[in-house]
């Protein structure tokens, strides 16, 4: 009797699971697009990577290295539906960038704030890896805080912070989709592979919200500096 009602509680569990990451799907798939870039004279590369629609006026976020020197874009979504893309700003210390379908209205997603999230809380993540469009993972959160290596436009090492870790599975193409969590709500945008079951998602929070403000409104972000640059000199003797 006992291990017959195990089984029952560990069965309504997964079909509680199931049912969970089936509704986040249902909810947000129509908010995420596939990109198709084309850089420079080549042709549109095809599943390039993915968007996600924040606002009903056609704004999208995506992965600032998805858009890298992307001389035209555009964005299909579950429905068929596909669009051209102007972008409108990217910030490749944040790995994060703004781009605007020419599209009269679309769906948006639920904006979350990644700054409540808790290690092992389920996500779900969407995007198009492989080019094949509408694919949907499951994980939890792994961990929280995390550095991410990149690069500015100048070629220089910067870290990315409080970057989220998951186990959802990721891969190329998965850059710029979106990271939910269980009630649909975008808590990150899926920027990188480290490893197997090592996936990594730039935060939505108060933070990078104010990072795509910046993007939709001056097409760049400002950042203050203190102007001091460093060298070497040799020490005197005396103080040697």
């Amino acid at each position: 009797m006992a291990d017959e009602t195990a089984v029952a509680t560990e069965r309504e569990a997964l079909d509680a699971y199931s049912m969970t990451v089936t509704a986040v799907a249902q909810q947000v798939l129509p908010a995420v697009a596939s990109l198709r870039v084309r850089r420079g004279s080549r042709s549109f590369e095809g599943g390039a990577g993915s968007g996600v629609v924040i606002t009903s006026d056609g704004f999208l976020v995506t992965s600032a290295h998805v858009v890298a020197q992307a001389g035209a874009a555009s964005a299909s979504f579950i429905d068929g539906s596909e669009y051209e893309l102007d972008v409108v700003g990217a910030d490749p210390l944040s790995d994060l960038a703004v781009a605007r379908a020419r599209a009269a209205t679309l769906e948006p997603i639920q904006i979350g704030n990644a700054d409540n999230l808790r290690v092992g809380q389920l996500v779900v993540a969407i995007g198009n890896p492989m080019g094949f469009s509408g694919s949907v993972t499951s994980g939890v959160v792994s961990g929280l805080g995390r550095s991410l290596a990149t690069a500015d436009g100048n070629g220089h090492r910067r870290f990315i912070e409080d970057v989220i870790q998951t186990d959802a599975a990721l891969n190329p193409g998965n850059s710029g989709g979106a990271l939910a969590d269980w009630q649909a709500r975008l808590v990150g945008v899926n920027t990188a592979v480290a490893g197997m079951g090592l996936g990594l998602a730039v935060p939505i929070n108060k933070t990078t919200q104010a990072i795509l403000s910046a993007l939709m409104r001056n097409g760049r972000v400002r950042r203050a500096f203190l102007g001091i640059a460093g060298g070497t000199r040799p020490l005197p003797p005396a103080v040697a």
